[in-house]
């Protein structure tokens, strides 16, 4: 391990990767089982806000200092309207798919908004990974439309998802945020933007739905990925920087894909076993792999570090 890859920021990203993969299953199988997406939200959103209304307050100052633009980016990336997008998604198309298109295009939506805005360019290596997550998506999208008539539907919103986190991504590197002052702005910001949905719509299944059903979306929704899911990314980009706490999103399309076959029985096709060995090695090059390897050999063979390429 490159000594300028700290442990904390690894193992941080790789427990992400775990939460992001549980959260997606959880998300299939709450829609397609006794709750809704609205219902989900709630359990997402409103768990968390509560747990961390002690860090909000202590953190006001701060908060209150965060451009506008800055955290309309971050409720909107990673708060209710990514949320909503995917749960909605995970109505129509397998879970299998959310894996792909979401944690398989981030690093790609990614790797577009820093070389947009930061002037960032892409290192070849980096080019040819998002090439094949490229060719992965096209590939999970064809078999979706053999498979489904209605995947596709689900393939878009979760592709818009992905996009909506990229934002978020490279705006909590500019904020300056700790994990845990980011996760509170993130939940709060959603629980209030869900108080006028729930006004007009309400949340009829959380009391029609079983209590295990509530209590399993509960402890997954709120606890996982709203509280420990939001604060171990925040940590990843912190210590590893945007692009490197994306490179984990590499293991999610096939820990997603697995488990939703072992817990969901999700027929897992020809096309999804194409799409994950193109998506696989196309995230951990378009994650600067190859970049932060070859940077770290020739620092052993000067004997002098040398600073990565920059993207």
């Amino acid at each position: 391990m490159n000594r300028s890859l700290p442990w904390t920021g690894v193992l941080a990203a790789l427990a992400t990767a775990l939460i992001g993969s549980g959260w997606q299953i959880a998300s299939r199988h709450g829609v397609t089982t006794s709750l809704g997406p609205l219902e989900l939200a709630v359990l997402r959103y409103a768990i968390p806000a509560l747990v961390l209304l002690p860090v909000a307050w202590a953190s006001g100052a701060v908060l209150r200092a965060l451009p506008a633009r800055q955290g309309a980016l971050l409720v909107l990336g990673g708060g209710l309207p990514f949320g909503l997008v995917v749960m909605a998604g995970a109505q129509w198309a397998p879970a299998a798919h959310m894996g792909v298109f979401v944690a398989g295009s981030v690093p790609l939506f990614t790797a577009l908004g820093g070389w947009w805005l930061d002037g960032e360019r892409p290192a070849r290596s980096r080019c040819v990974g998002l090439a094949l997550m490229a060719a992965g998506l096209a590939v999970s999208g064809l078999g979706g439309l053999a498979a489904t008539a209605s995947a596709w539907r689900g393939d878009l919103l979760f592709l818009l998802a992905a996009l909506l986190w990229s934002g978020y991504t490279l705006a909590l590197r500019r904020s300056g945020l700790t994990a845990w002052q980011g996760a509170a702005a993130i939940n709060i910001g959603s629980t209030v933007l869900l108080l006028p949905l729930l006004w007009f719509a309400g949340a009829p299944k959380l009391l029609s739905a079983p209590l295990r059903d509530v209590a399993l979306q509960a402890v997954g929704q709120g606890l996982f990925a709203g509280l420990l899911g939001l604060a171990l990314y925040g940590v990843a980009v912190a210590r590893l920087g945007a692009a490197r706490a994306s490179l984990s999103g590499a293991l999610v399309p096939l820990m997603t894909a697995v488990g939703a076959a072992w817990l969901l029985r999700e027929p897992l096709t020809a096309s999804t076993w194409l799409a994950l060995a193109l998506v696989l090695p196309g995230v951990a090059l378009a994650g600067g792999a190859w970049t932060a390897r070859t940077a770290s050999l020739r620092s052993r063979t000067t004997g002098s570090p040398r600073p990565p390429r920059p993207g």
